[in-house]
């Protein structure tokens, strides 16, 4: 107790996927101060700014506080409130209706990144009601990584941070403002205090290429070339782990010649990193024992997703840091429920052939619809119709690459129906919005299923308002209204027991515990090899005929052609203080980034007649936005780096928060896609810049 103050225990989620410990501060159900918990397994009292400020999104006044039904057209943000059980009903009605005339699969179930248990109840929803199509955005995140690592070593290669390691490489990820599924800054920090070496990738000058020994400022677009580069050099120079690559890999020889074609003279020519530091960087990675190689999901955001991941996982291959302390591993589980039963996969046996992407040849264990391949289902029925929607921790209009193509699908749909805590773009379109609690207003389970073999327990801080609902409660309700209701609990939380019992506990010694972290288990290869066809990891994929996939990863080209009409090359990074497209309604944090900013180089701004802080409209072929200038030399003169995900809360609901002015996404187009995983270009797009008052007039 301090000043009546009660300070309870939990772990912070969805400002990033979470994971860091956290002591929150409780007065008369009310939050008054949120800090680090020094006993943290990830950030070890450290947090963040969107951490330490997410208690004022409970008490928000634009909060969704009661169910909401759609009157008049879309987008006009004129509602009228209805109780719960009224939105419930009318939602089955609407969701069985289409199911009648079309098929369970004529429904898709949308979710953003995963942020809680609700994510794997919304795909048990699904699979329930006999829909093949959850619609995720795992195609620019997070399954090019693991579904790759699948097919290569026959696990995602999750970096190691946990344990000493001789170097990090830090590929396409930025810890200090973003975080990768529990990959906190914090540890980081402590594996570089304790004399870690550090080679940044990154087309960004960012904080850790700041402190790296060596930092390769790449082309956007350009990851494979540099990856296939530093190969040629670890192959040529022998360097690679030769007791390693002889006994747990296959097809090293076609490796070693494929990567002929790639030295270090051409690749520079190809990614602007000079030659020598291709080298050097090489000769590094392939001399630490070992490194741990940590990459963001920028290499997962345009067409080439598959090659990119592919090479760094050869990478690792080769130089023996798969499955080592300190290297990139195999995280195994803690005792608790699988997945597939969890999400009564079993219940859904068709569901690989029955996916609206299936019918587009994307790589096997994709199990979630690109976007892209969901609203050519919408606007063209192909391959089949989808007229219904049920999303929930997601906002399309903004997330997805091709806004445009977004807003005419979602005018298009019979049915709609979104449950947020705010009001969103997305949200203005649905039929039917329903008021979700907030993270610390439920009991929670974080991590689950992400592939990093721990789990979090979060539990309840405060009661949420009488109309705020958790999105499990939410889903377990209306599942009982759209299929059997004894495949559904009572209480959801049952779901939180589910998950535990295999582990003997129950949620309240989970939280008392705080987290569940699987056993370290290294070099399992070495008795029972990789799973994979061959046994080993595949340099040289043995299933790539039959997938149709590329046998060794290549670089066949830019993501788009260069265009001497837009010469500079348009990327995004993630905002500290946002969460893709969450939290502009945070008063204390947009105090912080009030507006949406691009970043250009001085030099180019010069050229362009650009002066800090001015309006400037960023154009791609596929259309144009207007964001202010921020000069720096963080970037490249021939690159800008927008900011995503900006909206305006206080903007006109009769224009859905004037979503289309800055929106990154209205300069991306989903014509061209990665045929792995239906991968749009969300960066790396030739574009042009200039001055927002030559367009007044």
């Amino acid at each position: 107790m301090d000043n009546g103050i009660r300070w309870k225990k939990t772990h912070c989620a969805r400002m990033d996927h979470g994971g860091c410990a956290l002591l929150v501060g409780v007065k008369d159900n009310r939050i008054v101060k949120v800090k680090g918990d020094p006993e943290g397994l990830l950030n070890q009292g450290s947090t963040c700014a969107k951490g330490r400020c997410s208690p004022e999104r409970l008490t928000h006044p634009d909060r969704l506080k009661q169910p909401l039904k759609r009157k008049g057209k879309r987008g006009e943000g004129r509602w009228t409130p209805i109780p719960w059980d009224e939105a419930l009903e009318e939602t089955a009605e609407q969701i069985l209706r289409i199911k009648a005339r079309y098929g369970a699969r004529a429904v898709g179930f949308g979710v953003g990144m995963p942020k809680g248990l609700e994510h794997f109840v919304l795909i048990r929803l699904a699979n329930i009601f006999g829909s093949p199509n959850v619609i995720a955005s795992q195609d620019v995140c997070h399954a090019p990584r693991e579904i790759t690592g699948l097919h290569t070593c026959g696990f995602y290669p999750v970096a190691d941070l946990h344990h000493p390691t001789d170097l990090i490489l830090l590929w396409a990820s930025n810890p200090t403002s973003t975080n990768e599924e529990g990959q906190i800054a914090s540890l980081y920090a402590q594996r570089l205090k304790e004399g870690a070496g550090l080679i940044v990738v990154d087309p960004r000058r960012t904080e850790m290429a700041d402190r790296a020994d060596l930092w390769l400022q790449l082309r956007p677009g350009t990851a494979q070339a540099l990856a296939l580069g530093l190969l040629h050099v670890i192959i040529e120079e022998e360097l690679y782990d030769r007791d390693f690559v002889r006994t747990y890999t296959h097809g090293f020889q076609d490796l070693a010649d494929h990567v002929r074609a790639y030295p270090p003279e051409r690749v520079a020519g190809i990614t602007w990193v000079p030659a020598d530091d291709i080298r050097r960087a090489a000769r590094m990675y392939a001399q630490a024992s070992p490194a741990a190689l940590q990459w963001g999901n920028p290499i997962e955001h345009d067409i080439n997703a598959f090659d990119a991941t592919r090479s760094l996982v050869c990478l690792m291959a080769v130089c023996g840091n798969l499955e080592v302390p300190g290297g990139n591993i195999h995280a195994h589980e803690p005792r608790i429920m699988k997945l597939g039963q969890f999400v009564r996969a079993d219940l859904i046996p068709d569901k690989r052939t029955e996916m609206i992407s299936a019918y587009h040849g994307v790589i096997p264990r994709l199990m979630t619809v690109p976007p892209a391949f969901f609203r050519r289902a919408v606007l063209n029925s192909d391959p089949y119709p989808v007229r219904g929607y049920y999303g929930m921790g997601t906002n399309p209009l903004l997330a997805w690459a091709d806004s445009r193509a977004t807003h005419e699908a979602f005018n298009s749909l019979d049915f709609i129906a979104i449950a947020d805590l705010f009001m969103t773009p997305t949200a203005s379109m649905a039929d039917i919005v329903f008021p979700v609690a907030h993270h610390f207003e439920f009991n929670d389970i974080g991590h689950y299923g992400l592939g990093h073999g721990m789990i979090f327990a979060r539990p309840k801080i405060v009661d949420p308002p009488d109309g705020c609902w958790p999105d499990m409660r939410i889903m377990n309700e209306l599942g009982k209204r759209i299929s059997s209701p004894e495949l559904w609990p009572q209480d959801h939380e049952q779901f939180l027991q589910d998950v535990l019992q295999p582990s003997g506990m129950s949620f309240s010694d989970f939280a008392d515990k705080g987290f569940l972290k699987g056993p370290d288990r290294f070099q399992a290869y070495a008795e029972q090899g990789f799973r994979t066809p061959t046994g080993k990891v595949e340099l040289r994929l043995s299933t790539a005929e039959k997938f149709g996939l590329k046998p060794l990863p290549e670089f066949s080209g830019f993501p788009e052609e260069d265009d001497p009409l837009r010469p500079l090359l348009l990327i995004s990074a993630k905002n500290p203080y946002y969460l893709m497209s969450s939290y502009r309604w945070v008063q204390s944090l947009r105090e912080r980034c009030p507006e949406p900013e691009v970043e250009i180089h001085p030099r180019t701004a010069k050229q362009y007649g650009i002066t800090q802080g001015e309006e400037v409209i960023v154009e791609t072929r596929w259309g144009q936005i207007t964001q202010k200038a921020r000069l720096t030399e963080r970037v490249h003169p021939m690159v800008v780096s927008a900011d995503l995900g900006w909206w305006f809360p206080e903007g006109d609901p009769g224009k859905q928060y004037e979503w289309r002015i800055s929106n990154l996404n209205m300069l991306t187009s989903m014509s061209t896609l990665g045929k792995e995983f239906g991968t749009p270009n969300l960066k790396n797009i030739p574009c042009t810049v200039r001055k927002a008052e030559r367009d007044k007039n």
